[in-house]
Parts: structure tokens; sequence; C-alpha cells
């Protein structure tokens, strides 16, 4: 196969490349930048990316794309994709998106929370959000890969909320990322005087994953309403743990909670229930791995789950290499066999 992306400048799009580099299936990458008028040397787009021979980048062709590849990946900020998706729609050619382009259905919400013009509704309706350890594929072809945090919490939350084990009104996530998350462009917040040994909550009430991790949420139990959801920065380079708060329904127990998150994860690589011990995230640092602890508070009623992951890779390329091996019917594990960073 053949595989295309578009933004390799950005941090998800240099994991992506470097994740492509090992899969088996992947015999050429090429690179399209919309900001180049000729091909040049791939090496000098950008520096940092670990080329095993000379290759070349090329000025952005749907047409070409389409022609000399067998999907794209687009790494691309918001906003660029709900420009450019329209011929890879009527070809029904695959697409993975990593941009928050395609995750929200209603335009005006999409809008609202990233100040962007959206892409007009019949082209959000044929995207498929692509939470890859909790749905199958329908056989949409252009695919929505979800946010980092997103991630972490819809895993962290999804057992419970399916199974109507704790109250609708009552989640609260406090999510923490590394600063890699917040992307490479330079901001106030992260420069490293700043960042250096310091906390900043950011995005307060204002964080664009909060629509699309309601959306889900309520498509799991329309009984969810709402959640309060709250971002920090914290000084290190990449990881996210989500700690989500929620009061359990009346006879729930720990027992009733660690089976049902079991039973939806037993058949999972990626995702393990550790329970009482709780995950930190030099766990799953360097992986797409995802890992859940658990504890039921007897005397508050109140679960607390804590989800942590690798925010390049399961909240990024890893979890668009495996959306990719569920669109083409690769084994799951394909080119995602990652070993956690030790330390």
């Amino acid at each position: 196969m053949n595989a295309a992306i578009s933004g390799v400048t950005g941090y998800a799009g240099m994991q992506l490349y470097a994740l492509l580099q090992e899969h088996p299936e992947i015999e050429t990458i090429n690179v399209y930048q919309h900001d180049l008028e000729d091909a040049i040397p791939l090496i000098e787009l950008n520096p940092r990316l670990h080329l095993t021979s000379p290759q070349l980048a090329y000025p952005y062709d749907s047409q070409a794309i389409m022609d000399d590849n067998d999907l794209i990946f687009f790494a691309t900020p918001a906003g660029v994709t709900s420009e450019l998706a329209d011929p890879y729609l009527a070809a029904d050619f695959p697409v993975i998106d990593l941009s928050g382009d395609f995750r929200l259905k209603d335009p005006i919400e999409y809008q609202k929370w990233y100040k962007k013009t959206p892409a007009d509704q019949a082209a959000l309706s044929a995207a498929y959000y692509g939470l890859t350890d909790i749905y199958e594929n329908p056989g949409a072809r252009y695919v929505a890969n979800p946010g980092c945090y997103a991630t972490a919490t819809l895993l962290g939350l999804a057992p419970a909320v399916m199974c109507d084990l704790i109250e609708p009104d009552s989640i609260v996530v406090d999510a923490k990322s590394g600063l890699s998350g917040a992307g490479k462009a330079l901001t106030q917040s992260a420069h490293f005087s700043q960042a250096n040994e310091n906390l900043q909550v950011y995005k307060a009430n204002q964080h664009k994953h909060i629509p699309e991790i309601l959306a889900e949420l309520k498509k799991w139990n329309p009984k969810v309403k709402q959640l309060q959801f709250m971002t920090t920065l914290v000084p290190i380079d990449r990881g996210i743990m989500s700690t989500i708060y929620a009061k359990v329904k009346p006879g729930v127990t720990s027992n009733t909670v660690l089976a049902h998150y079991h039973d939806l994860y037993k058949d999972n690589p990626f995702i393990e229930v550790t329970g009482e011990t709780l995950p930190d995230i030099k766990a799953v640092l360097g992986t797409n791995d995802c890992k859940i602890g658990l504890v039921l508070n007897p005397t508050t009623g109140y679960l607390m789950i804590v989800s942590v992951i690798d925010n390049m890779l399961k909240g990024a390329a890893g979890q668009a290499v495996q959306n990719m091996n569920q669109l083409f019917n690769f084994p799951v594990t394909t080119g995602l066999a990652l070993t956690p960073v030790a330390f």
C-alpha cells in the first residue's frame, strides 16, 4: 500500500510518519504540503524526520493523491480539511483525518467551538467517528480520528455510561496533558520559564473536545446532558491523565463496576483495566495503550476513574494507524506492537 500524509511538520504528523515507516503493509509514504509550489527534498521540509532514504515532498493535489495512493492521512490544523474533503468524499477515497473538522456532526456546534467555517452537513454526516476501541467501522471511508482528551475520557467512561452505573448529571473530568498536547506553535504558556515547574489550567469550559465527548456520551446514554470538564498543562513532554469523578447509582458496588469494565474491554489488546492499582502516564508512554484504574469511595458514593494514554499515539497517530488497520481489515495490532518507554 501507498499512504499519503498531508502535514508532517507538527508533532502528530511526525509521529504518524514514524509509525507508517514501521508498518508492514505500507510500502511508500508520500508527503503533500499546501505551501509548496514545487517538489522539494522532504528533509528540507522537516529535518527532524528520520528518513531511511532521500524522499521528496510534493505540492498538494487531490487528484495526484488519489491516483498514487491508497489512502490519505490529514495531520493538519482545524479548518483545513473542511475545505478539502469534497473530492475524497465524491470518489469514496479513504481518508483518516486527525484534525477536528469532522468530529462534530452539527455545523453550528463546530462553528461555536472551533471558531471556523464548518464543512456542509452532508459531508459531516458522511464521516465516521473512529473511536476504534469502541466502534466497528460500518464501511465509512472518511474517518474522523478522535481528539486526545476525548479518547482518554471516553474510554474511561464508556462502561460506566453505557451500563448506566453512574448518575448522569454527576460527571466531573479533571484532565491533564503534557505540552505536546497543546500543539507545536509557540505560545506564552509553552515558554520553558512558564511551563517548567508549573501547572496551568487552560481553556476553562472552552476546550474543543468538550462537545466531542458529550456527543458520544449522549449516544451511549441519552440521560447524560452535561459534564464538567477542565484541562491542565503539566510540565512533561507527552501523555494524558484523565481523572474522572461520578456518583454511582444505588446498589452499584466496586465489583459491579469492575465486572462491567472487564466485560467491555476483555478482548481489547490496547486497553488494560487495572482496578484499584491506579495507572500513571509512564505506564503507557510510547505505546498505543490505554490503562484504566477504578476506585469507589463507599462513604461519598463517588467513583474515581483514572485513564492514561500517550497523547501522540493513542490520542493521535497511534489511533489513526489503528483506524487504518480497521478500515483495511488488517489485524488490529499491526504496526502498533509498541513497548513502553523504560525509565
